[in-house]
């Protein structure tokens, strides 16, 4: 069967000549709950980036058995929505369904079945009957799960989020790890909050410096006080 997710010794330089992922190997299986952790600046969200086909470097990187180029990258996004650091960055009509209906249109759907994909992602999200407030109004936490209503809509098989809990109180960042243990999607997390990927993890990968560190049992990685500390990152429950 095809993985989720394939990278094979991928490699990528910012355009100044920093060093930002090196030999990067990387398997996700499909249903996965993968937690991508690391300090500030590691390169997980440039390794999220190169996902979503939106970097490019040297190395394979495959999606639902698809190589990441241009030629698949319409396939791809269909297969593999992000939602970015800053839900405002995806929230940009003046109504909520408009936001929300904005990937199904331009994937050519029918009107009947986009308003059934907009009202299914909101209610999802806990955000039912709530499609005609206007985006701006809604509170941290609503703008993060109306973010992820926009590629629920889509109906991706995999989903990427990129530190998801910034800006949330304790209230509503537990609403976000209630919904994402729901989601059927395989998930990729990107964050530093150590509480909140052991609230989600069934897998970790520590990444620092632009290279994976660790990979496998969240208990094993997490919780070697050690091994946190080398990579500037404290345990779970210790903040």
């Amino acid at each position: 069967m095809t993985k989720a997710i394939e990278i094979e010794s991928f490699s990528y330089t910012y355009p100044d000549g920093t060093p930002a992922l090196s030999g990067v190997s990387l398997s996700v299986e499909h249903g996965e709950k993968l937690v991508l952790i690391g300090p500030n600046g590691a390169g997980k969200s440039t390794l999220l980036l190169v996902m979503a086909g939106f970097l490019r470097g040297t190395g394979k990187v495959r999606i639902d058995g698809l190589e990441v180029n241009r030629a698949n990258l319409k396939k791809i996004r269909a297969s593999l929505g992000s939602c970015l650091e800053n839900p405002e960055d995806q929230l940009f009509m003046p109504r909520l369904f408009d936001d929300v209906a904005f990937g199904p249109i331009n994937m050519g759907l029918e009107p009947e079945e986009v308003t059934k994909r907009v009202t299914d992602a909101l209610e999802t999200v806990g955000l039912a009957g709530m499609g005609e407030r206007a985006p701006h109004h809604l509170s941290a936490g609503q703008k993060r799960a109306a973010a992820i209503a926009t590629i629920l809509s889509m109906a991706p098989k995999i989903i990427t989020l990129d530190e998801p809990e910034g800006s949330l109180d304790p209230r509503h960042r537990k609403n976000l790890v209630e919904l994402l243990k729901t989601l059927p999607q395989t998930l990729v997390i990107a964050t530093c909050n150590m509480n909140f990927a052991a609230a989600l993890a069934e897998r970790v990968v520590l990444v620092d410096d632009g290279r994976i560190i660790a990979d496998g049992d969240p208990k094993k990685i997490m919780w070697d006080s050690r091994l946190m500390a080398e990579h500037g990152l404290e345990v779970p429950g210790s903040m």
